[in-house]
């Protein structure tokens, strides 16, 4: 298989997304967008997977993330998540399937449900619906925001804050690959490969969202949808995912054991067959 081609969307507002595309797309166009705080690198074992089983894979840098732009106005809301997800969709020839992890599947969402309806060929939600445990919700932002400003010292310190956040997850003998999403700044230190601005537009945009709005317009959804939940997620219970699924026409859910909210990078192998099995179904 052929090296990842880096390639740049323009979405307006001066704003560039960066991608890795990689396959020949035989089978059509999967778009892979990550969780808040994480890079396109958090999909790289999903993509090749995906790409030696016909796909073509884009998997891309959000706004204020990885290598894209910072947004130069502040913009994070969801709505513009969604809206650039749209943009990127629409240069391909055919509607690409739609993998969203966390924010990238809420943004999933809100195009589907308002933005755009009918802009992918189906949807993949990695661990997210519209009510979230707002324990779990606040968990994840603590994670974010600690260290935001200061950040680390070393690779190390970084690999033990996250092992700390991850006690399930054996901690990486090798840290380079934390390189990927961590940026070193002038004073030697580590911080995270994103826009603090983005924390701050998340904790705004989780004050003024409209969970029930959000709910109802859902419902009308109606393109293929496929929620993959951890099961020991802090964010989705068993509960809020039946729920969520039982509403929409053409819908199924997947628990994966083992797993948390990052349900990639702790359980990538069954990830990837749930994933590779639900779009397989949708050739026939």
């Amino acid at each position: 298989m052929s090296e990842a081609r880096r390639e740049e969307f323009d979405v307006g507002g001066g704003v560039q997304l960066v991608a890795d595309v990689l396959g020949d797309g035989d089978r059509g166009v999967v778009l892979l967008a990550h969780g808040g705080g994480q890079t396109r690198h958090s999909w790289s074992g999903t993509a090749r997977r995906l790409a030696s089983e016909g796909w073509q894979t884009v998997a891309v840098d959000l706004r204020g993330h990885g290598e894209s732009s910072w947004a130069a106005d502040g913009d994070y809301g969801i709505d513009r998540f969604a809206t650039d997800l749209v943009e990127i969709g629409g240069r391909f020839s055919d509607r690409p399937h739609l993998i969203g992890a966390s924010l990238g599947g809420l943004a999933g969402l809100v195009a589907e449900s308002s933005v755009a309806p009918g802009a992918f060929d189906s949807l993949t939600l990695v661990d997210i619906v519209p009510r979230t445990d707002p324990s779990g919700v606040a968990k994840v932002m603590g994670f974010m925001n600690a260290s935001l400003e200061e950040g680390f010292e070393s690779l190390e310190a970084a690999a033990d804050a996250i092992t700390a956040y991850l006690p399930h997850r054996p901690r990486p003998t090798d840290l380079s690959g934390l390189n990927k999403n961590l940026r070193r700044g002038e004073d030697g230190r580590y911080r995270w490969h994103w826009d603090p601005r983005f924390a701050t537009g998340v904790r705004r945009g989780r004050d003024g969202h409209d969970v029930d709005a959000l709910e109802d317009r859902t419902t009308a959804i109606t393109i293929p949808v496929h929620l993959i939940r951890g099961r020991l997620s802090e964010l989705v219970t068993r509960e809020a995912a039946e729920a969520f699924v039982s509403k929409l026409p053409n819908a199924r859910l997947t628990d994966v054991a083992g797993a948390a909210h990052m349900i990639a990078g702790d359980r990538n192998d069954v990830f990837a067959a749930a994933v590779i099995a639900f779009l397989s179904a949708l050739d026939g």
